[in-house]
């Protein structure tokens, strides 16, 4: 079944955070690559990772692509050729550990955003000082390998401004793989403080968008921005948040609570969202909760609340 035609019949259930996964298996990730960093050095772990996902009910995976980019992959000293291949692993690995499962599993191929690349915490502030038609030129090959290896959909997530959204949306065009675009928010705004709803109206009209929403933000924030995407872009959405603990990007580690609770996906439900999963420091225990909140019949919900506009997110590859 296609992926829009599987997303049509029922909410889809998406893996959580890979490098919490990878860390509790014992893996370093402290270097400018992070998990990237194992599509060369330790593939199998990777396939490992996405297996626990799998088998705790995720029915999509989203490969550890977001910080692999030609750039980033060069400053290490691998050349293009090896990159392209390191992508379409990335994508091999993903489909490898749905093998067996006896159910259907799809594949989203992730695409950060610039900042990730630079690996300084700025995909959380945007504003990098480029055009949007430098930011297109930057996310372009990739996602043109990306899209040749045959996802199910491509994920442009933790998108922190509407000048990259521009940028992802025209680099999708013509790539014949339908995508989904989520934001990194801080209350009703963009991390870069643009209004969500300008945003989220970017996607409108794309046609190679089929779902819209929030990742690697605050729990408390995915409410309201649910139901602001849903009826802005008219489209599913995707909503998947960390754990509400805060990245911090000098020190290189978590700091704060965690606020993700299985309890929010209803609420989430009923304001229209089709795909819902975690993002970083969220596990497979709780993917299996969210599996499990998701089979049950949609419910009424409280409104969501909204966390302080500054508040930090994070998000992890």
């Amino acid at each position: 079944m296609r992926f829009a035609d599987a997303l049509a019949r029922r909410p889809l259930v998406l893996d959580g955070g890979l490098s919490n996964e990878l860390e509790a298996a014992g893996h370093d990730l402290s270097d400018a690559l992070w998990s990237a960093r194992l599509l060369a050095d330790r593939p199998d772990a990777i396939e490992a990772a996405h297996r626990a996902y799998y088998e705790a009910g995720a029915d999509v995976a989203i490969t550890a692509s977001y910080q692999a980019t030609y750039e980033g992959f060069a400053r290490h000293g691998i050349d293009a050729r090896r990159t392209s291949e390191l992508l379409r692993l990335s994508m091999a690995l993903a489909r490898r550990a749905g093998d067996g499962l006896g159910r259907q599993v799809w594949v989203a191929a992730s695409a950060g955003p610039y900042g990730a690349m630079l690996a300084d915490g700025s995909e959380y502030r945007g504003r990098y000082g480029l055009s949007v038609a430098e930011l297109e030129r930057f996310h372009r090959p990739r996602l043109e390998t990306l899209a040749a290896a045959r996802p199910d959909v491509l994920a442009l997530e933790t998108v922190p401004d509407t000048d990259e959204a521009r940028a992802l949306l025209r680099a999708v065009r013509g790539l014949g793989v339908p995508a989904w675009l989520s934001y990194s928010v801080a209350g009703d705004r963009t991390r870069a403080g643009q209004p969500l709803d300008e945003a989220f109206a970017l996607a409108a009209d794309a046609d190679e968008v089929i779902a819209v929403g929030v990742n690697c933000c605050d729990p408390r924030d995915a409410g309201a921005a649910v139901a602001l995407a849903a009826r802005v872009t008219g489209k599913a959405v995707v909503v998947y948040p960390n754990s509400g603990e805060r990245w911090d990007a000098e020190a290189r580690m978590w700091r704060g609570p965690a606020r993700f609770a299985a309890g929010q996906v209803a609420g989430w439900r009923t304001a229209g969202a089709r795909l819902v999963g975690g993002c970083c420091r969220v596990g497979p225990e709780t993917i299996a909760r969210v599996a499990s909140e998701l089979s049950e019949p949609s419910k009424p919900s409280e409104p969501p609340e909204l966390s302080a506009p500054d508040r930090p997110a994070g998000r992890d590859v």
